[in-house]
């Protein structure tokens, strides 16, 4: 096999702007070939596939094929073809290693795909996971293809969960192949999949499927934190919050939801108090989290609940046949982070429960790798064994069994280690951490992701992501053999930063738990979490609030506004409310819900420092020191034990470190907008209404003389009396703005919030359900039976559907909060009257028949929000003897999308939406080009031209085939060139 020289790829906007990640998860980075001669490696940053020999003495590096954006998995399906499945370019690249390795075709599919195994008879299909959404699942030459077409993103009980099928003998000759079939199971996105020994059955996992938790709304709790049952929106409940009512100050805390979870057993949706909530919740959560399926009939056999709440990956025993699942429980119903002296309970250091579940059938049986651990012993409590992380576990990903079925090896990716269990032992629940631990392997380098088993030589081979590296391990001294890194374009703050997120020997008490236990792969869980801390104090907002007036907010039925009363406090109890992501926060302002990282241990957001004194810095300028100000979590949640004094310089550091890596950390584009970056005709309607110059958050103007309408007068106090959506959600792509612009605002509920961002809208589709609630004009829906998830949008995720979001008072006509106050509807001449007037050209129209349109594609738009990068990018095709006819107008589409205008602040401000880069196949090796979109040409790195329509005639030729990559823009060079 010839070694192929590729490019290295800098993800770098410009030499003056900070480097762009996405820091994808691994989930399959490493595969051997059938005669064990080599090593495939999926080398994620630099957007290749690594090809390794394998020696006596270790590996050594025999050639390079550049793929796709982010590469997060790789299958072998023979001894001359490897695929690749590219996370961010979503796509499949099927790489030939007969003559000079290269990738021969470009699969398009699903938005997001993560694992591939090859299953069926003979092994001649192809399994990919993907979202159920993407510009793909759409696209017309998929019109015969089962399971193609609309994802219904706006409809109850559908599966979010999808699985392309590929007949790798039967590709088509469509754009991107046509699929045989692609599959959806009633769960949420999809990562990990198995299959069994005889190949006739492929096994499917969620990836964040939850563990059948959801928030009761405060409207259905009884007032005053009462033990006592009483009556809320005409059912019984039986009682109120669980308290305590104040935190150790004696302030009064917010009346917020309430987070239960359902019993299986009794059947009942119940509280940490036992309580009985069944009432309040008006959906089912079945928790289905893994798939069995015909891999012949491709149909369905059965579907496993309660296996873990985020499953990673899967291996099946070849032996016995049960199925490995490494996945984490977390623990949200618990309440409050800190110590719990005062609020009599804490999730310190027990916020996600590392296990590997053993499924027999359709049995799930839990194994906690860490039951060492005494949770009830926090790192500042007397008895606390500071020696329980050496044997802990964390982050569990990918798995191999022995081939007599007795050994199991899993890669602990946040503890720098690889546990090995007897799978006798680990089935049974027989083992002790303490002395199991002797058997786990240390692995340098730390991010330990990929397992490849090379019994022959008694080997384990180790991809590792902190270091880019692949180890060899002995596994007869458990010692490592050799090391060979591979090549990472990465800035080195990214690279130090990385572990700051992941390593839980690092940044907790028990070795357990990380920042990634909530934020998976700095993402979100889509869980709630009761993070308040009684033992707080009360602090002082420094946000900006677009308020309207000084309302009385007793009219709305809010007599203890941020517990206190007081618009700018920030309450330690702050109740629960849904993980964030953490990427694309710079250029967002201050950070959590409600901003409360803008004043913390690093200082007050819109200061220099923390002396009043100096010099006043422009608002939300500061997102660093925001992000730092989280150095909280670190003791209060994962337990690292921290001095009365404060921080210790090393927790300074972690997040100076933290900081620099996250905020380079980016959102994926959209896969929801078009991929030449337009709106359809609903999401274009939508965008004029968020836009103006409708004013949609209820407030008014003066008007004498109306009758009837005087509360409304009396609410409009001396603020902003007029705002469209763009007002407060503002979109200024120029600015860095994508919903927020750093401000608070009242919303009608029971804690003054800031405006959220809205960019990953379409990620947190799939809770239907939502009851009635005060602040929302329409009546709750009806039962709506089983669901996949439970938790929707705002910030304790209490709202199911962006429709009914768009339903809240503040976003309606004003006489809508004229029948909340008076709780009745106005007269005819009222609402007459008032119509004529100058009022009823703000909100959304009074008569739901005239809103409910124009919400619905408000509603669309919200789905298609651009983010930082326009939807072009990654996108990818190739172009050869097979795909000329379907594959042409791909290319015109990724070249016009290359040469039209983008702005991005991360960019660097105006720029193009892509780098277009073609990778074209000669007999002696790989040739890059970076298209020029105004000479209208492709150009080597020596400088040459060429035309497209000669790269097109020249992959005629069978084994110089093209693939055009779009980059981000500013990488291209790099892409293509290596510089």
């Amino acid at each position: 096999m010839a070694l192929v020289a590729a490019p290295a790829m800098l993800f770098c906007a410009a030499s003056t702007h900070a480097a762009i990640t996405f820091d994808s998860g691994p989930v399959r980075p490493v595969a051997m070939s059938p005669d064990g001669t080599k090593l495939f490696v999926v080398n994620t940053p630099n957007g290749t596939l690594e090809i390794f020999n394998i020696t006596a003495s270790g590996v050594t590096p025999a050639g390079r094929v550049p793929v796709g954006l982010d590469p997060v998995a790789v299958a072998v399906r023979n001894d001359s073809e490897v695929w690749v499945v590219n996370h961010l370019s979503d796509s499949v690249s099927v790489v030939s290693l007969t003559g000079v390795p290269r990738v021969t075709r470009t699969l398009l599919v699903g938005d997001e795909p993560r694992d591939i195994v090859f299953a069926g008879t003979s092994g001649q299909r192809a399994f990919i996971t993907t979202a159920h959404r993407g510009q793909q699942l759409l696209d017309p030459s998929l019109a015969n293809v089962p399971g193609a077409g609309d994802p219904k993103l706006t409809t109850a009980s559908v599966g979010r969960a999808d699985v392309w099928v590929f007949d790798p003998n039967a590709l088509g000759s469509s754009v991107g192949g046509t699929p045989v079939r692609i599959m959806n199971f009633f769960a949420d996105t999809p990562r990990a999949l198995a299959v069994s020994p005889d190949k006739s059955t492929v096994y499917v996992a969620a990836f964040k499927s939850g563990n059948q938790t959801t928030i009761v709304p405060p409207d259905y709790l009884c007032p005053d934190f009462s033990r006592n049952p009483c009556v809320r929106k005409g059912i019984t409940v039986p009682g109120g919050l669980p308290g305590p009512a104040t935190n150790y100050e004696g302030k009064r805390a917010p009346d917020v939801g309430l987070i239960v979870k359902y019993d299986n057993v009794q059947r009942k949706w119940l509280d940490t108090l036992g309580r009985d909530w069944s009432k309040a919740v008006n959906f089912n959560l079945p928790d289905l989290d893994v798939f069995s399926v015909d891999a012949n009939q491709l149909s369905q056999k059965t579907a496993v609940p309660h296996v873990g709440t985020t499953l990673f990956n899967m291996v099946v025993n070849p032996v016995n046949g049960k199925l490995y699942v490494s996945n984490t429980e977390a623990m949200n119903q618990l309440h409050f982070e800190g110590s719990g002296e005062y609020g009599g309970s804490t999730v310190q250091g027990q916020i996600a429960k590392t296990r590997i579940t053993v499924v027999s059938g359709t049995t799930a049986q839990p194994r906690h790798l860490n039951k060492h651990l005494d949770y009830s012993k926090l790192s500042s409590h007397a008895g606390f064994d500071a020696t329980a992380k050496n044997h802990s576990l964390s982050t569990p990903l990918e798995m191999v069994v022995s081939r007599d079925g007795k050994t199991l090896y899993v890669a602990a990716f946040g503890s720098s280690k690889v546990g090995v269990f007897d799978t006798a032992t680990l089935e049974n629940d027989a083992f002790n951490p303490r002395t199991q631990s002797a058997r786990y392997i240390t692995v340098g380098g730390g991010g330990p992701s990929g397992l490849v088993l090379d019994e022959a030589r008694n080997r384990l081979y180790v991809t590792t992501r902190f270091d880019n590296a692949v180890k060899v391990i002995d596994l007869a001294t458990r010692g490592q053999l050799a090391s060979s890194a591979m090549p990472s374009p990465e800035p080195a703050d990214i690279v130090a930063g990385r572990p700051m997120l992941y390593d839980a020997n690092l940044t907790s008490a028990n070795g357990e738990s990380s920042c990634s236990s909530c934020h998976t792969f700095g993402d979100k869980d889509e869980l709630a979490w009761d993070l308040g801390d009684p033992n707080g104090k009360v602090e002082k907002s420094p946000i900006p609030q677009n308020l309207i007036g000084p309302f009385n907010m007793k009219q709305f039925g809010i007599s203890n506004l941020n517990g206190t009363g007081a618009t700018d406090d920030f309450h330690p109890m702050k109740g629960p409310m849904t993980t964030q992501t953490l990427a694309g926060m710079t250029n967002s302002g201050a950070m959590h819900w409600r901003g409360d990282r803008s004043n913390g241990f690093f200082g007050v957001d819109g200061y220099i420092g923390d002396d009043d004194t100096m010099k006043r810095k422009a608002y939300g300028d500061n997102e660093a020191m925001n992000f730092k100000n989280f150095i909280v979590a670190l003791g209060g949640l994962l337990g690292k034990a921290t001095p009365p004094t404060g921080p210790t310089v090393e927790d300074v550091e972690i997040m100076n470190k933290f900081a620099a890596f996250q905020l380079q950390v980016q959102l994926p584009p959209n896969p929801v907008r078009a991929l030449n970056n337009s709106l359809n005709a609903s999401q274009e309607r939508g965008r004029v209404i968020f836009m103006g110059p409708k004013n949609l958050d209820g407030s008014i103007r003066p008007f004498d003389g109306l009758p009837g309408l005087q509360p409304l007068r009396d609410l409009q106090g001396g603020g902003k009396t007029s705002f469209t959506c763009n007002d407060c959600h503002r979109i200024d792509a120029a600015n860095g703005r994508f919903g927020t612009q750093g401000e608070s605002n009242f919303e009608g509920e029971t804690q003054i919030l800031k405006v959220p961002q809205l960019r990953n809208m379409y990620s947190k589709v799939g809770m239907f359900g939502t009851k009635d609630l005060t602040i929302v004009r329409i009546a709750g829906a009806p039962f709506q039976g089983d669901q996949i998830r439970g938790f929707g949008f705002i910030h304790d995720g209490v709202i199911d559907t962006l429709f009914r979001f768009l339903n809240l008072f503040q976003f309606n006509d004003p006489l809508v909060q004229f029948e909340k106050m008076h709780k009745g509807k106005p007269t005819e001449l009222e609402a007459l009257f008032y119509m004529g007037s100058s009022f009823g050209r703000m909100g959304f129209p009074y008569f739901e028949w005239a809103a409910a349109p124009m919400q619905r594609d408000v509603e669309q738009f919200l789905l298609a929000v651009d983010t930082d990068l326009a939807p072009i990018v990654g996108q990818q095709v190739t172009y050869g003897p097979t795909t000329a006819n379907a594959a042409g107008a791909r290319v015109d589409l990724l070249k016009a999308r290359a040469g039209a205008v983008f702005t991005s602040k991360i960019l660097g401000g105006a720029t193009k939406e892509c780098d277009l880069v073609a990778r074209a196949a000669t007999p002696t090796g790989l040739v890059g080009y970076l298209y020029s979109p105004t000479a209208g040409n492709f150009r080597t790195a020596a400088g040459a031209t060429v035309t497209d329509a000669q790269l097109r005639t020249s992959a005629l030729t069978a084994g110089r085939e093209v693939t055009y990559t779009c980059a981000v823009p500013g990488t291209g060079a790099q892409l293509a060139f290596g510089l």
